[in-house]
């Protein structure tokens, strides 16, 4: 009889643990199904059958599609076909820098994140949060990142499939800056002449998003002869169909910059896929705002469309749960990462946006220099896209996110969208020179002889003489010598005693400079020189309200201490 209320308690808890296993079980059973992603119906015997060929140094073909790299470094490619095929052979044309591509991107988040645990959550997390992610994305899209799979690695399957991975890369900039704030860091674009009889409406854009220095290596400009919609041209990376900067040969741009947002629940469609369906479908301003209107997206996010049938350019300004238009009737548009339309001018977010951070300094800084130009000549706007100044040509320090060239762009491009024209920047960043290509020349010339020259080199853009320049040599060592303070300053490690002075020195005009030495100093205990470096700093241009917060808190902190 004494055995019972102890059987009684050994049935409990194996009835217990079978019903918290039976609960784990079918959480992973209907997770499994849940996040599961079909893959669309193709055929798949064109993988095999088609071969690629290697025509010369870093130049392979396949059929009449081709991949080649010039003699600035950077990869000029052609695909044509339908939806699957394209994706296979460009799969295919590009594996080594898809490897390269994805090889970067995973180095990077592993830096960001060290802990396995945390990175395995990620992954789940990224995987559940992504499990309807196709069906917001058009089935010729699908195809084409289907066909691009079968030339992903093996190496990186235990983060997914090589499809899934492929389908998440690209709704990693929507989560990214969703979730971290990232929000490309600080892109800028700017229309210009618009409405001249000319036909010189130009538009300029730097695309501001920094993974690595590996992954910024190799861009390509990318010719694409689809088998429905428009023929366009539009700069890339290897695995990626979306668009963040291209025109069609209708004359049509579009480029794409981050707004903030906030944490979406669930995935919708990709921004970039949304810009890539209309550069691929749109003629005009009007066909490219319906286009937007049908596309659920899950990020704030701006659109800044030119067209040369309108003579004209504005900009989309589409969020998670409404779509604005913002226009101008003078010569010129800015955009940067706030929003100017009237339907987001009680929005929280925007609000905040403007006020706290670099967005509305840089779009007043480009104001300020397009109001100095009568009319906007390739060369002008090239120059204004490489300005490394605050207002009133202030020193910034170099790399400050309130500058247009922040030297972190992974490209700059410049449009004529009535002459079909591209300038697109060559490394680094847009100090290399910027190679200039006729939409109209190209695809209808014999664009299957690879082995010509695809650009004009008459109208080239030289080289930025700050790249030759003893301060640019300053800033690259200030990026080396960044590593080694950050480090110092998290191991409490001595270092030499003028080193703070010297590394200061290399970007004097930057406040991170300052904040840095200040860090360093309190971190070995030295409260009177971090005072003075944190008290200098503020004599600088900082990027965000919150950053300088943090500086006058520090501040605060030590004169408290007793």
């Amino acid at each position: 009889m004494k055995n019972r209320p102890k059987n009684k308690f050994l049935r409990f808890l194996l009835f217990l643990l079978l019903a918290v296993a039976l609960v784990i079980i079918t959480f992973f059973t209907w997770y499994h199904f849940d996040t599961q992603i079909s893959k669309p119906a193709v055929d798949e015997s064109i993988v095999k059958n088609l071969r690629r060929e290697t025509t010369g140094p870093d130049q392979y073909q396949i059929g009449n599609s081709w991949l080649k790299k010039n003699t600035y470094g950077l990869w000029e490619m052609y695909l044509e076909g339908p939806a699957f095929e394209r994706g296979v052979v460009s799969g295919k044309l590009t594996k080594e820098l898809i490897y390269k591509q994805e090889k970067s991107f995973i180095d990077q988040i592993k830096e960001m994140i060290p802990s396995e645990s945390y990175l395995n959550f990620l992954k789940y997390f990224i995987r559940f949060f992504n499990r309807d992610i196709d069906e917001y994305i058009l089935n010729e899209y699908q195809e084409e990142i289907y066909g691009i799979s079968f030339s992903a690695s093996d190496d990186f399957d235990f983060i997914g499939s090589k499809y899934e991975r492929m389908l998440n890369y690209h709704a990693a900039h929507d989560v990214g800056h969703a979730l971290q704030d990232l929000m490309l860091v600080g892109c800028t674009s700017f229309a210009a002449n618009m409405g001249y009889t000319d036909s010189s409406m130009i538009i300029g854009r730097n695309f501001d998003f920094y993974i690595n220095d590996a992954f910024a290596e190799d861009k390509i400009i990318c010719f694409v002869k689809p088998d429905e919609g428009h023929e366009f041209a539009y700069i890339t990376w290897a695995s990626m169909i979306g668009v963040v900067s291209g025109m069609n040969n209708k004359g049509l741009t579009v480029t794409i910059n981050a707004g903030k947002s906030d944490v979406p629940f669930r995935a919708a469609t990709p921004i970039s896929l949304l810009a890539r369906e209309i550069l691929q479908y749109a003629t005009n301003i009007e066909e490219a705002i319906e286009i937007a209107k049908k596309r659920k997206t899950f990020v704030a996010e701006s659109l800044l469309i030119g067209s040369a049938s309108d003579n004209q350019a504005v900009i989309i300004e589409k969020s998670p749960s409404k779509l604005g238009v913002y226009s101008v009737d003078n010569e010129y548009l800015v955009c940067s990462n706030h929003f100017q339309s009237n339907a987001f001018a009680d929005d929280k977010n925007n609000n905040d946006q403007i006020s706290t951070s670099a967005s509305l300094y840089r779009q007043n800084r480009t104001i300020e220099m397009l109001s100095k130009e009568d009319t906007l000549s390739y060369l002008e706007a090239a120059a204004i896209l490489r300005n490394r100044w605050g207002l009133n040509e202030q020193p910034i320090g170099i790399g400050n996110e309130k500058a247009m060239a922040q030297m972190i762009s992974h490209h700059s491009v410049i449009f004529q969208p009535l002459k079909r024209n591209i300038w697109i920047s060559t490394a680094p960043y847009q100090l290399g020179k910027y190679l200039n290509y006729n939409l109209s020349d190209f695809f209808s010339a014999d664009y299957m002889n690879p082995s010509a020259t695809m650009y004009d080199t008459a109208s080239t853009i030289p080289d930025d003489p700050f790249l030759y320049s003893v301060e640019f040599k300053n800033y690259l060592q200030y990026k080396s010598e960044l590593v080694k303070l950050k480090e110092a300053t998290q191991n409490k490690i001595l270092l030499e005693d003028n080193y703070i002075d010297y590394f200061i020195a290399l970007n004097p005009g930057y406040f991170e400079s300052y904040v840095l030495a200040a860090d360093y100093y309190q971190s070995i205990g030295n409260t009177e020189k971090a005072l003075q470096l944190y008290s200098k700093s503020l004599n600088k241009e900082f990027e965000k309200t919150s950053q300088r917060q943090k500086v006058e808190e520090k501040i605060q902190a030590i004169e408290n201490k007793p």
